[in-house]
């Protein structure tokens, strides 16, 4: 006999006179006879089906849908994913090379050689410094894969195949942020824009943009203010690399400054004011960072050493042995070597009419010779005291027309403006940016005055 037994839980909520039915005896035996009843004919009906035919294949549904309670998908557990074996990271050490870092893991060098012949990208193994990781994925002790992690932009993929290896250089696009930001100087502009939040190698290409019209140094009033508009990338979320000034404005003095970044369809960048015109000139005013002016350029001074009186011809700027030399202008070096009293010397020609010579010099930047061609601000050379000389400075000459110049005073010509081809995509685009400007220098007044 069976016996069914009823927990308070499961008879909770049920009227008393059904709690009182379930507890009585005769009602189990009612109850069990019942299931018996309905057993025995669910099973000679299905005798008889069977004797009839024997189910075909067709007559069996193979699948069959059902709907699943809310929530039933989840209580399964995920199925593991098929991973692929876990690649090796190793760290460049000082010294190392990527013939030492495959010897370590026991690859050949005949695998070594396959690597570096797989494509031009190749080459940037060649040039491992200390820090840098490379992933190497081996499998049964053959190189299966290699991630050289250049920066965190570019990754060199290396992958074995049927046919050998093949390398592809991974570039990832950082995402461009554009922001704003301006600031009004109390002592410096470097304190300034730092208070303001602009990030210091933004800081230098300001005053790089207005170095030409104003002497940082010098010019600078209290109350002077800037708006700038800028880019910078960013990786994962997080600020990468340089940016770029998009657009600013300077007022020192009363006198307002702007300036503009536009590329034009040929490739060629710069920046210019309002009217189309170049902020930089052709000639940078002095080609070394200098502590001073140790000699001017004057019609007749005593020389320290020969002690004769005799003119000077250039401005003599006095800084440490090993300070950079840069380019003046665009040009070709007409002369590079050691030229009498001057020392090491190097004299660039700028046209058919401009000639520098920058003399005194430690020593040339590699691979200078005559008859390169050379970019303004480019490093030429070191900052030295070979000649005739007292002590370490540079010696700095500007000749027109073979005739020597004050290189403090003459009047440098200016760079190319913007090509008329490109004068409406410039106007277009700068009075947007300058529209900009307005609206930040606004602001900007606006919150002086609070």
């Amino acid at each position: 006999m069976t016996t069914f037994s009823y927990s308070n839980k499961d008879l909770k909520g049920l009227t008393r006179r059904r709690r009182v039915l379930l507890r009585r005896p005769q009602f189990h035996l009612a109850l069990g006879a019942s299931i018996a009843l309905v057993v025995a004919a669910v099973f000679s009906l299905s005798q008889e089906a069977s004797a009839m035919r024997a189910p075909r294949l067709g007559d069996v549904p193979l699948v069959e849908t059902i709907a699943l309670p809310e929530g039933a998908l989840s209580a399964i557990p995920p199925q593991e994913p098929v991973m692929e074996p876990a690649g090796e990271t190793v760290v460049v050490r000082p010294g190392d090379s990527l013939a030492l870092i495959f010897a370590r893991l026991g690859l050949s060098p005949t695998t070594l050689h396959a690597v570096m012949q797989a494509g031009p990208d190749t080459r940037q193994l060649r040039l491992l410094k200390p820090g840098e990781q490379l992933e190497f994925h081996i499998r049964d002790g053959e190189l299966r894969a290699l991630n050289y992690i250049i920066d965190r932009t570019r990754t060199l993929a290396v992958r074995a195949g049927d046919d050998g290896f093949s390398a592809k250089l991974l570039q990832l696009t950082p995402e461009l942020r554009t922001a704003q930001t301006s600031g009004t100087i109390d002592s410096s502009l470097y304190m300034a824009a730092q208070k303001a939040g602009l990030p210091e190698p933004l800081i230098m290409q300001l005053a790089g943009i207005f170095g030409w019209d104003i002497d940082f140094a010098l010019d600078i009033r209290a109350g002077d203010r800037f708006s700038v508009i800028y880019q910078e990338p960013y990786v994962a979320g997080e600020r990468f690399g340089e940016g770029t000034i998009l657009a600013a404005e300077f007022v020192n003095n009363g006198r307002v400054h702007r300036a503009v970044r536009f590329s034009d369809p040929s490739g060629h960048t710069d920046y210019y004011d309002p009217d189309g015109r170049s902020m930089r000139k052709a000639f940078l005013r002095s080609p070394v960072d200098f502590n001073r002016i140790s000699s001017r350029f004057t019609k007749e001074r005593y020389h320290p050493v020969l002690g004769v009186k005799r003119p000077h011809r250039g401005v003599d700027y006095a800084a440490p042995i090993g300070t950079p030399v840069k380019a003046a202008g665009d040009g070709k070096v007409l002369f590079v070597g050691t030229k009498g009293g001057y020392g090491r010397t190097i004299i660039l020609q700028h046209g058919g009419q401009i000639s520098t010579l920058y003399g005194h010099l430690s020593r040339f930047q590699r691979g200078l010779r005559s008859g390169a061609r050379v970019r303004q601000g480019q490093i030429i050379g070191y900052v030295g005291k070979t000649g005739v000389a007292t002590g370490p400075h540079l010696h700095y000459e500007f000749r027109l027309n073979g005739a020597h110049r004050n290189p403090l005073t003459v009047k440098l010509p200016s760079a190319a403006p913007i090509r008329s081809a490109y004068a409406q995509n410039f106007r277009t685009f700068a009075g947007a940016m300058f529209t900009q400007l307005d609206l930040i220098s606004e602001i900007q007044l606006a919150g002086n005055e609070l």
